[in-house]
């Protein structure tokens, strides 16, 4: 076994990895640059070296360092996590003529399916259901239409060196290949270093299911179930699950099996993924194969009980599978929900700055239920520009699915974020979709359950009553507390207050009574809802959340301080709560709103990032929908359009201009 690794990655990834080796026994190196000098996977690794500047180009894709920095350790093996180098046949090739072992497949399985024309032809070949395409390398947006017209519209655009959603377009015209086709180009040439795309038919309605299959050195394969991947915003995973809702015992084992036969024909070594995409009708075709980690493995590791991390190092150091494939069995269900830097309501742009709050929930494993949070942060760190906005993982697993959906849901309203915007109100949100509770996936499921992009609800029906009866407990702890340090007791006890209240949420306001009874709070409501609400919570003024039993049920609420009250996040929604009296809530009533400011005449940048084009001129008139400019931040490319008809009045920024957030653009006549 290894006595020394090194994991030439960063994030959350580098952390998970180096758990599993500590437990091991296995010393760690972690490298970083820059922006990462402080960041927790060096804290957490025995030691750390310098790559160079932010730039992944500059710093963690430079093969010739990692190999130095293994060099100067006396690193015996080198992690590579997934995205940057681990799928480069180049890079373990340049490993193994230095004598370095690579923990991940062989050379010649990275070659085989790494390359996502390449492995087409080879599933093709090993009878793996394949999906119609051109696996051709195409040269011009031109040859690309013409194709597409071939097979049929709707088409997907795919970076050959892909992964991580980078590099991929869905189009339904000409016009859409075309600019699908620049734009899917140009990001696969900057993530990977390899501008190839090629196109594949696009199956309406389709899910993302794929096997985890492990391999070993001595030809011996297993898999290790499924998972079910269909949540996804711009054909990026966001929330996975395992087992799949949509699977049978038959579909698994023949899924099964093609992702193994498909591993045995390439010899197959250590971790991989086979992916694939499903009808609703349980039919499925070959995607493609990632020859390394999946972000999403967490949730294979908790319904199997195996550490895929731990495989993987075994493996590289020659041991064979001590697992058979009648020894792996599905336990209970997982859920994951990725944690990311990126404002939903502003169409997901991506958000920097500093981790000014962090608190997510606690690890543990309690009545059945585990909850494990994979992540690269700590409070006070910075999110930077240079690398993707995942800040962690959420993971969820308990003996059903709706416990384990439930559990999630819990763990979100739990989990504090501030200083920087974040897409955890989205996901609870979609955590109380029905649609999504019911298994009734697709890879749509986004695109069709927001069609107008996502803004947090509006408190409506019991989840209104519970907030305002939270709202009401809140401020009644409040006023205990300030009677107590004003001296405003008698006889012991606080002095007699009034139990009328004015609720206001947002726009709406509830009358409310109140009694105590014993440590609670008994909250009636006098228009429309007849019933006594009984609440209690251990909360004080200060904390970030608020646990309560609300008519005897659990519930966590997100709390933050504002004037007059506080700012309430639950299930996705975020609102506003002040509680008065009714003299104060007439008052109020009184106090003038402020008014909306209009559409600006600025086209002002919506994140830290590179202007890549300008795609207008001054003068130029310029129709609603049209592009303006392209932004990259975090890897991704993001296309700046005219909200309404405009004219260009002056353009202040040009290609290759790195741009602060709300940094004026071009300004509008």
């Amino acid at each position: 076994m290894f006595r020394k690794i090194l994991i030439a990655n960063r994030g959350e990834i580098a952390c998970r990895i180096m758990k599993t080796a500590k437990r091991m026994g296995i010393a760690t190196v972690a490298v970083y640059s820059d922006a990462d000098a402080d960041a927790l996977h060096v804290e957490m690794a025995d030691e750390a070296i310098h790559l160079g500047p932010p730039p992944a180009a500059q710093s963690y894709l430079l093969i010739d360092k990692i190999i130095d920095a293994c060099k100067k350790s006396g690193a015996e093996a080198v992690h590579p996590g997934y995205g940057f180098l681990s799928e480069r046949a180049a890079f373990a090739q340049a490993l193994a003529d230095a004598g370095i072992t690579f923990i991940g497949p062989n050379i010649r399985a990275i070659e085989a399916m790494g390359d996502k024309i390449e492995s087409k032809k080879f599933a093709s070949a090993a009878n793996v259901n394949v999906v119609p395409g051109y696996l051709g390398v195409i040269e011009s947006p031109q040859e690309a239409v013409k194709i597409a017209k071939d097979i049929g519209y709707p088409i997907m655009l795919k970076a050959s060196a892909g992964g991580g959603g980078k590099g991929m377009r869905i189009a339904f015209n000409d016009g859409e290949v075309v600019e699908g086709f620049t734009r899917a180009r140009s990001e696969a040439a900057s993530s990977f270093g390899d501008d190839r795309v090629f196109v594949e038919k696009f199956i309406v309605n389709p899910r993302h299911i794929e096997i985890q299959v492990l391999g070993d050195k001595h030809g011996n394969v297993i898999h290790l179930n499924e998972r079910e991947c269909s949540i996804q915003r711009r054909n990026q995973k966001v929330i996975e699950e395992a087992p799949s809702p949509l699977l049978d015992e038959k579909t698994r084992a023949e899924m099964g099996a093609q992702a193994v036969a498909l591993a045995k024909a390439v010899d197959y070594d250590s971790a991989g993924t086979v992916e694939f995409v499903a009808g609703q009708d349980k039919s499925f075709y070959f995607l493609e194969m990632n020859t390394r980690l999946q972000v999403e493995h967490p949730v294979t590791e908790l319904i199997t009980g195996i550490d895929l991390v731990e495989q993987m190092i075994r493996v590289a150091a020659g041991e064979p599978l001590q697992l058979k494939q009648e020894n792996v069995k599905i336990k209970g269900w997982a859920v994951e929900s990725r944690i990311y830097a990126e404002d939903p309501t502003r169409n997901f742009l991506p958000s920097i700055g500093r981790l000014v709050k962090y608190q997510p929930p606690s690890e543990k494993k309690e009545a059945g239920v585990t909850v494990r949070n994979d992540t690269g942060v700590t409070e006070g760190r910075e999110i930077s520009i240079h690398y993707d906005p995942m800040i962690a993982k959420l993971v969820t697993h308990a003996p059903e699915r709706s416990t384990a959906i439930q559990a999630q849901a819990d763990a979100l309203d739990r989990f504090v974020i501030a200083g920087i915007r974040h897409n955890i109100p989205f996901l609870s949100s979609l955590m109380q979709s029905p649609r999504w509770r019911s298994g009734e996936l697709s890879t749509g499921f986004i695109a069709e359950e927001y069609p107008e992009g996502f803004s947090a609800p509006e408190p409506k029906g019991d989840l209104a009553l519970t907030l305002a009866a939270v709202a009401t407990l809140m401020d009644h702890i409040g006023n205990e507390r300030k009677r107590q340090i004003t001296g405003q007791l008698r006889n012991g006890r606080p002095v007699e207050f009034s139990r009328e209240r004015v609720c206001v949420l947002g726009d709406q306001r509830f009358d409310a009574s109140i009694d105590e009874q014993g440590e609670a709070l008994i909250v009636r409501f006098s228009e429309g809802d007849q019933r006594a609400h009984r609440v209690s919570s251990q909360w004080r003024p200060g904390e970030s959340v608020l646990k309560a039993d609300v008519d005897g049920h659990t519930v966590y609420v997100q709390t933050r301080a504002i004037l007059n009250g506080y700012e309430l996040s639950h299930q996705g929604v975020c609102v506003e709560a002040r509680v008065y009296t009714q003299r104060e809530a007439e008052l109020a009533a009184l106090m003038p709103k402020k008014k909306d400011a209009g559409i600006s005449k600025n086209l002002l940048c919506p994140m830290p990032g590179l202007v890549k084009t300008v795609d207008v001129v001054e003068g130029q008139d310029v129709k609603a929908g049209e592009a303006l400019c392209m932004v990259e931040a975090m890897k991704m490319e993001n296309v700046l359009r005219a909200e309404r008809d405009v004219k260009i009045k002056k353009i202040l920024a040009k290609a290759g201009d790195s741009l602060a957030v709300d940094a004026v653009i071009m300004e509008f006549a």
